[in-house]
């Protein structure tokens, strides 16, 4: 799938590629502290300063995801504990993502489209934000895309150390994210397909993909543990909880206007105009045609056979392995529906191109302004002055819901090293949280009203409340900050506080609050089940 190029030309393309990839990681250098600290943020940061035994456990035992990237964060914050340097994890990713995705769109399609569909990547709002946002995502996007890429390699020469390579990349991709599954699948489905009139070129293949299945048990033992941890249900951002035909395709059209432009008029066009490049790429390269295919229908599959009963979540960020593809397929389109025009190709082609790359950004600016504008001053001034009320009243044996992004402002004002945080929307996690503390101190939360990811609903002021005399309180914009006036002392109390807090943040509409409460109302039930409920924790 290949295509030859001068050298003159190549020299062009590289430069173009390598230009695209500057001016990505220039702007990424320019905004990486723009965004807010969120949650999922707070959770890397607190779970990577953990001992390595500790983050091993949390990662594999616990949590159940992402161990590569909690590996990784360990080392960075141990070099710099800063949010910028846990940033930069994401960042450098994807900006050596995109020499990578250029590579691959090139077997696909060829370099014009290749370049093409680098500018559109480089632009678009998933790629953007998750270059930014300090998870596992921009990890996931350059992974994902090499090992695709060393497929290809390897299929056109299978031998045994290309098969190796590919199979290293494929083993990291799935220690990265759990969709590394749903990557693995993919591959092997795309496979097959190809060789399908020769079983013989299937052997070496097939070894490779068995080795990989083999030597990822334990990741496979710790995904299984992920799937299972859920009992209450979380979301935010994305199309919602897989419970019908619908909701699945509704979450696909979701991402697909996240990956490009997402109003409605303009998704149906660049939906068909991708559709179109697909079916253009199949009729010209079969082999390519087949694997965009795969990208496209074997996750379609996937979710809704797994939907059912599955209480399953999902946002743009889980299928980000697939953007390469379909921007391909949308780089063919540009270009062949710009050859129509014979004598006028390049300008049409440049035009359109110019035109998504607008809407692109335009988008990402109306998805989450805050990362192209920055987090309004009066919010960042009263996060400041809630982490430092923090961190003057706390000690290390409080006890915290949730990861809250105040926590991480408060450890860098010099908090006490929290010893527990108990996980919001998994009771049997959180009751196991507080029966395996050290000692139950005084219970600590906090209650946002404030929605970086919805502006629409943003709001920088709440009422002073308080959840009862029971708890001192103290309001900062729009944030509450609550803290018991005793020890916790029983994981009872603290989920009873919880439910007082709870019910306090939905009468305020405070986004979490339901969730917090109906996990703390299942955590009471199970404590309430177990005789180690009776139990108490020193203090």
């Amino acid at each position: 799938m290949q295509s030859r190029l001068t050298p003159a030309l190549e020299t062009r393309w590289t430069l173009g590629v390598g230009t695209v990839t500057i001016a990505l990681a220039a702007v990424l250098a320019a905004r990486l502290t723009a965004w807010p600290p969120n949650e999922d943020e707070a959770l890397v940061w607190f779970v990577a300063q953990q001992p390595l035994g500790d983050l091993l456990h949390t990662a594999m035992g616990e949590r159940g995801g992402a161990p590569l990237h909690f590996l990784l964060a360990h080392v960075v914050l141990g070099i710099s504990p800063t949010l910028g340097a846990l940033r930069l994890l994401s960042a450098i990713p994807v900006a050596l993502a995109l020499p990578v995705v250029a590579a691959l769109a090139g077997r696909l399609a060829g370099r014009r489209a290749a370049l093409v569909a680098t500018i559109l990547i480089a632009a678009s709002w998933t790629t953007f934000f998750h270059a930014i946002y300090a998870r596992m995502y921009g990890l996931f996007l350059l992974t994902t895309a090499l090992s695709f890429l060393l497929l290809l390699r390897a299929l056109e020469r299978p031998t045994w150390s290309r098969l190796a390579l590919w199979a290293i990349a494929a083993l990291t991709a799935i220690a990265t994210q759990p969709y590394g599954a749903l990557v693995l699948a993919v591959q092997a489905v795309f496979v097959a397909a190809r060789g399908a009139r020769a079983l013989r070129n299937l052997a070496r293949p097939a070894v490779a993909f068995a080795a990989v299945v083999l030597a990822a048990t334990p990741l496979w033992v710790t995904y299984a543990r992920l799937a299972d941890r859920f009992d209450v249900g979380a979301g935010g951002g994305g199309a919602g909880e897989l419970g019908s035909p619908g909701d699945v395709f509704a979450y696909l059209w979701s991402t697909l206007g996240d990956f490009t432009v997402g109003w409605t008029p303009a998704e149906i066009v660049v939906a068909l105009a991708t559709l179109a490049g697909a079916v253009v790429l199949f009729r010209a390269r079969r082999e390519a045609g087949l694997l965009v295919a795969a990208v496209v229908l074997v996750p379609m599959v996937a979710l809704l056979a797994a939907r059912s009963g599955s209480g399953l979540f999902l946002e743009t960020r889980h299928l980000i392995f697939a953007l390469p593809f379909v921007a391909t397929a949308l780089a063919v389109a540009i270009i062949r529906g710009a050859e129509l025009s014979r004598v006028w190709a390049p300008i049409a082609a440049g035009v359109a191109l110019a035109a998504l790359v607008a809407g692109e950004v335009a988008w990402g600016f109306d998805r989450t302004p805050w990362l192209y504008e920055g987090e309004p001053a009066a919010r960042t001034e009263a996060r400041a002055a809630a982490a430092e009320w923090l961190a003057r009243r706390t000690r290390s044996d409080d006890v915290l819901l949730g990861y809250e992004p105040i926590y991480l402002d408060a450890a860098r004002a010099g908090a006490s090293d929290w010893q527990t945080f108990v996980p919001r929307a998994d009771a049997r996690l959180a009751v196991r949280a507080l029966r395996d503390a050290p000692s139950l101190g005084h219970g600590v939360w906090v209650l946002d009203a404030s929605d970086a990811y919805d502006p629409d609903v943003v709001r920088l002021t709440l009422p002073d409340r308080s959840p009862g005399p029971r708890f001192e309180s103290e309001v900062f914009g729009p944030f509450l900050v609550i803290r018991s006036r005793e020890p916790m002392r029983t994981p009872e109390r603290f989920l009873q506080d919880t439910v007082l807090v709870s019910r306090l943040g939905r009468e305020l509409a405070i986004g979490d609050s339901w969730l917090n409460l109906e996990t703390a109302k299942a955590g009471l039930r199970q404590v309430r089940r177990s005789p180690r409920s009776r139990s108490t924790s020193s203090s």
